[in-house]
C-alpha cells in the first residue's frame, strides 16, 4: 500500500471507536444522533457533532484507501443519471456499476449534457485504468456523443431495459437522501456518496446466493479489509 497512513493523533477516542462510528453511518441508513445512541448503548459517550466531524475528516481518507484496495471492477459498465435536489436546485448524480452491481464511481454535476457525460467517462477511465468491453446506458443523447468522442471502440448498448441494473442501484442513495432530508451541498453529496458506495460494495455479499458458512467467511474478510483500510 502506497496510500498515506491515517493519523488519529490528538483525538480523545481511539481509532477503533472513530472508524466504527463512521462505518455505522455509511453502512446503514442512520442519522448522527442514531449513531450516538448506538455508541451510548455500548458505553461510549460521544456527541453527534463529534461523529459528524469524524465523518468529514476521515471519510475521504477511508474512501481513498478502500478504492485502492478494491482495484479494477467488471468489464461491463452500466451508466445512469438520477436527479437530486440540493438547496432547491436540481442536479444530477451520475453513477456507473458493473455487471455484478458494484458501484464503479459516481459524480454529482449540474448538467446532463455532452460535456457532463464526457467528464464522467474520463473519470471512469482514469479510475479503472482502461476501457470496458460493453457500455450500457439509456437513450440519453449525451451518452452517444460522449461515447463517440471518448471510447468509440467500446460496444454501446442502449436497448430498453438494458440499463435496469444501475437504475435499481439508486435505491439506497434515495433512502439515505430522504433520511438526511437532502444534501447540504454538491461537495457534501460527493464526499458522502463516494464512501457510501465503497462501503456498500465491500459489505454487499449476496446472502441469498451462498451458504451461511461461506457468507460468514466473506463477511469476516470484509471486516478485515475495512479495519486494514482505516488503520484500526
Amino acid at each position: 500500500m502506497t496510500t498515506q497512513m491515517i493519523s488519529y493523533q490528538r483525538h480523545r477516542y481511539p481509532a477503533e471507536t472513530i472508524s466504527y462510528a463512521v462505518w455505522l453511518y455509511h453502512r446503514f441508513c442512520l442519522s448522527f444522533r442514531e449513531v450516538e445512541e448506538l455508541l451510548a448503548e455500548r458505553g461510549i459517550i460521544v456527541t453527534y457533532e463529534s461523529i459528524r466531524c469524524w465523518c468529514l475528516k476521515f471519510g475521504p481518507a477511508y474512501a481513498r484507501r478502500l478504492k485502492k484496495r478494491q482495484g479494477k471492477l467488471g468489464d461491463a459498465w452500466h451508466l445512469d443519471e438520477a436527479a437530486i435536489t440540493i438547496h432547491g436546485e436540481h442536479q444530477y448524480l451520475w453513477r456507473a456499476v458493473d455487471q455484478a452491481g458494484d458501484t464503479i464511481d459516481m459524480l454529482v454535476q449540474r448538467r446532463r449534457n455532452k460535456q457532463a457525460a464526457v467528464r464522467f467517462f474520463r473519470r471512469l477511465l482514469k479510475g479503472q485504468g482502461g476501457e470496458p468491453r460493453w457500455l450500457y446506458t439509456d437513450k440519453l443523447k449525451s451518452y452517444d456523443a460522449a461515447h463517440r468522442e471518448v471510447m468509440p471502440d467500446v460496444k454501446h448498448i442502449n436497448h430498453v431495459y438494458a440499463n435496469n441494473r444501475v437504475e435499481v442501484s439508486h435505491q439506497p442513495t434515495r433512502q439515505q437522501e430522504s433520511h438526511m432530508r437532502g444534501f447540504v451541498s454538491s461537495k457534501h453529496a460527493q464526499r458522502f456518496l463516494t464512501l457510501h458506495g465503497l462501503t456498500q460494495n465491500l459489505f454487499r455479499l449476496g446472502r441469498h446466493l451462498m451458504q451461511a458458512v461461506h457468507y460468514r467467511l466473506w463477511r469476516t474478510q470484509s471486516f478485515q479489509v475495512w479495519k486494514a483500510s482505516v488503520c484500526a
